[in-house]
């Protein structure tokens, strides 16, 4: 298992975010800059109203680059998606706790095939769902915007996100756990330097953080900010 995950302010690029005709070349990119993780989302069209990336390029790609796949899947029914990602060789897989039917198996399929298993929350969905999985979920991702609606400019991080992140860091540290805290929703510089110091571990970075028409900037930029908090 890679050391990635133990390291502070882990910065995990969405992929969605980059640039779909040229993602061989973005990732190359991202790895000359220091990135190591890629963020996944897989969205299947009903959870999520879009869907913009299929199984087959996720599969492509992971031919074509060393970067830990970080996977997020968004589908009303997941385990065909699980599935197939542990089949092309992932090394974080996250689903929504609220539509697996079972929760605990899910957790225990990923985890028979060596890789890292999580569950995400949308952002109303309350922290109680957790109490008999925690233990089991080597990350916890919190969404901060209702998946799906990126592209709603009025569709804001929601106000209750620093509270929820804070009281999720009370239960895992409370339990003793080494369960990572993964945020994603318009994640900004500001969000990386409030919490990166210790309150979340892994960042999905998106079209906030970087630019596709200026990505050796954004990259380096994201570089420089990771290095002063992570020390």
């Amino acid at each position: 298992m890679s050391h990635l995950w133990e390291e502070k302010c882990v910065i995990s690029p969405s992929l969605i975010c980059l640039d779909m005709c040229n993602l061989e070349s973005q990732a190359r990119s991202l790895t000359e800059h220091g990135i190591r993780a890629l963020h996944v989302d897989i969205l299947d069209g009903y959870f999520s109203p879009s869907m913009p990336l299929g199984l087959d390029t996720v599969r492509q790609l992971r031919r074509k680059t060393d970067l830990e796949f970080d996977c997020h899947v968004m589908a009303k029914e997941p385990d065909f998606f699980v599935d197939e990602l542990l089949d092309i060789g992932v090394q974080q897989l996250i689903f929504h706790a609220e539509t697996a039917k079972h929760p605990d198996g899910m957790l225990n399929r990923i985890h028979a095939k060596g890789v890292r298993a999580g569950v995400a929350l949308k952002p109303g969905t309350p922290l109680s769902v957790l109490d008999y999985i925690l233990e089991k979920c080597d990350t916890v991702l919190l969404m901060l915007i209702n998946p799906g609606y990126a592209f709603v400019k009025a569709e804001s991080q929601v106000s209750y996100g620093a509270r929820k992140i804070r009281e999720l860091r009370e239960m895992i540290e409370k339990r003793g756990l080494n369960t990572k805290i993964e945020i994603d929703g318009r994640i900004s510089p500001d969000n990386i330097r409030a919490y990166g110091k210790g309150d979340v571990d892994i960042f999905v970075t998106g079209s906030t953080c970087i630019k596709t028409d200026d990505m050796e900037n954004s990259l380096k930029n994201l570089a420089a900010l990771r290095a002063e908090i992570a020390g």
